[in-house]
């Protein structure tokens, strides 16, 4: 159970963040996540990073920048989402990162989704075979919905996966904000249940590599991705003790990425950690 951790001034700094919040796991940007600088890191960083999440038992991941889409319809887009992600999947070996969260994509506004999904196809598939055996994987993030998202919805992944062959270093990371925004109704009884039932059908088991636990300031279907507190969103609290129990997640790591400063994760933290083992 953990956080996405600010690195401002050093990796070893968001493990300092995780420690007063209390957090078991980690996430962090290895470079500006609104924009398409790469960072070359430090490796003296890199080394203290990897050593400490390894001694103390700390899963990390990297988070893609924002603006990846491989199924933009802009060349300039397109060769610069290869060179994130790679540059991303590539530091996720330098410090030791379980896996590289990015988002699923869009077709943009007045480009083709067959155009797009092909793309998709030609341009992340040459870099997941450039993951290594015992890699980082590779764990796509379906969006709020809106617009024309290549995966919203789990259902949505199907034929995501199918595009990279379900690749064997691909998985998911599952935004419960997202996946609410999109359609899915967690905040009924046993919809947290049924969700998860749908994305180990569509994918199968083991896929599932990450999952950021943050409840939606907006309603059911709303497409919008504003995160908010655990148990003071439309989602509630209950779904959360519905996502434990479920088999898909058992040991699967968990991020938050809830408004706040550490009085507040550490306060959303302490709460899952109580219904995870209540």
């Amino acid at each position: 159970m953990g956080s996405h951790v600010p690195v401002g001034g050093g990796l070893v700094k968001g493990l300092a963040y995780a420690k007063e919040i209390g957090a078991g796991a980690v996430q962090v940007f290895v470079s500006n996540p609104r924009g398409w600088a790469l960072s070359p890191g430090d490796p003296a960083q890199d080394e203290a990073f990897r050593e400490q999440c390894l001694r103390e038992s700390i899963p990390a991941f990297i988070h893609a920048p924002y603006l990846v889409n491989f199924g933009s319809p802009t060349e300039a887009t397109l060769r610069k989402s290869v060179e994130a992600c790679r540059h991303s999947l590539r530091r996720a070996v330098a410090i030791g990162a379980r896996g590289v969260v990015v988002h699923a994509g869009s077709a943009v506004a007045g480009a083709h989704r067959d155009d797009a999904m092909t793309q998709l196809r030609e341009h992340l598939l040459p870099l997941l075979d450039e993951i290594g055996e015992g890699g980082p994987r590779l764990l796509v993030e379906p969006t709020a919905g809106g617009g024309q998202a290549l995966a919203a919805t789990v259902q949505d992944l199907g034929p995501w996966f199918a595009q990279l062959d379900e690749h064997p270093a691909l998985g998911v990371c599952l935004d419960t904000c997202h996946a609410f925004a999109a359609g899915h109704d967690l905040a009924a009884p046993g919809g947290m249940k049924k969700m998860l039932d749908a994305l180990v059908k569509t994918v199968g088991r083991g896929r599932l590599g990450l999952v950021h636990a943050n409840d939606s300031k907006d309603p059911l279907g709303s497409g919008r991705d504003r995160h908010e507190a655990i148990g003071q969103g439309r989602i509630g609290l209950n779904p959360f003790a519905e996502l434990f129990r479920h088999p898909s997640t058992r040991g699967v790591p968990l991020v938050v990425e809830t408004p706040g400063d550490a009085a507040s994760h550490r306060r959303d933290i302490e709460l899952l950690c109580a219904l995870r083992d209540g």
